[in-house]
């Protein structure tokens, strides 16, 4: 199990107890090590994939940790414990966390509270979360609210708006030329089980066979239905076809597999909904958040 980043609060200043400088690499290591973080723990990621959970929770245990006075960083990626820090140590606490950091001015004053205002009232909520696993859990939720909503949009369309949206769709993820050229494809053939073809790049040197259901949830696309739509593929000659539903897709249908060379992809309603928030399809944007970070390259440091 991964530790929170308040647990590694003491051990990483126990760490630095010798007063040496220490490689901030080195000390993600070592507390991997003490806490028993197994392999798959180390390479698990934050939701949005630009960093391990367990280096990330470190980092912020030592930012919090400088904040308060208790460490300083003379120079990048590198570590040192305070006189304040070996102070602490002096006390034998059981434990570090955002109450006890409290008691220091300077840590105050970086989450924003005044000295006064530090009462035995709870003025803030101690999270097991770092603030970016805070903001990308709240990023996540709001993004899962929103494709629900969507998708029910989706559900209520007519069918024909329902083959524009999939063609406006498939042209933003690169499929088909221009919207133009896609839209004369789709919803023209309606025969053997394929609703449409598209190109499969801008220069049609391949063609992709679409069928779209829109149909309501609860009301799940099985494997007739895929075996049907494979076979008007083999009518036509086709290997490559995209199967899009409003709905979902029984465990029968998403384990088939044809035993020829055609590749079908199977897009469920949450997915649709997925890709059309990521290619801005039905959706605005409300606020941008910039999370920013020091360029150490401006100040020249290596």
């Amino acid at each position: 199990m991964i530790p929170d980043y308040q647990s590694l609060m003491l051990p990483l200043l126990e760490k630095l107890a010798d007063k040496r400088e220490h490689v901030f690499r080195d000390l993600v290591e070592e507390l991997a090590e003490d806490f028993k973080v197994s392999e798959d723990e180390r390479k698990e990621l934050l939701p949005s994939g630009t960093q391990r959970i367990f280096d990330n929770r470190v980092a912020w245990a030592r930012t919090y940790l400088k904040k308060a006075g208790l460490i300083e960083s003379p120079k990048r990626g590198i570590s040192v414990i305070t006189e304040e820090g070996l102070g602490v140590l002096k006390q034998n606490p059981k434990f570090i966390n955002i109450a006890f950091l409290k008691q220091y001015t300077s840590f105050l004053e970086f989450i924003n509270l005044k000295p006064e205002d530090n009462t035995d009232v709870q003025v803030e909520e101690i999270t097991k979360e770092t603030p970016e696993e805070s903001l990308e859990g709240a990023y996540q939720r709001l993004r899962k609210s929103l494709a629900q909503d969507l998708l029910n949009k989706v559900i209520g369309l007519p069918p024909s708006f329902f083959e524009r949206l999939v063609v406006e769709l498939l042209v933003k993820m690169g499929y088909g030329g221009s919207i133009k050229d896609a839209g004369r494809a789709i919803g023209k053939s309606g025969d053997e089980g394929i609703d449409g073809t598209i190109k499969e790049d801008k220069l049609g040197l391949d063609i992709i066979y679409i069928q779209a259901k829109r149909w309501q949830i609860g009301n799940s696309v099985g494997r007739p239905e895929i075996q049907k739509f494979v076979g008007a593929l083999a009518g036509q000659g086709a290997k490559k076809g995209i199967f899009i539903t409003s709905s979902t897709f029984t465990k029968e249908a998403r384990d088939y597999s044809p035993k020829n060379e055609t590749k079908i992809v199977l897009i469920d309603g949450e997915r649709l909904a997925q890709l059309m928030i990521d290619h801005n399809i039905g959706v605005s944007t409300s606020n941008v958040y910039e999370i920013k970070k020091i360029d150490n390259d401006y100040f020249g440091e290596e």
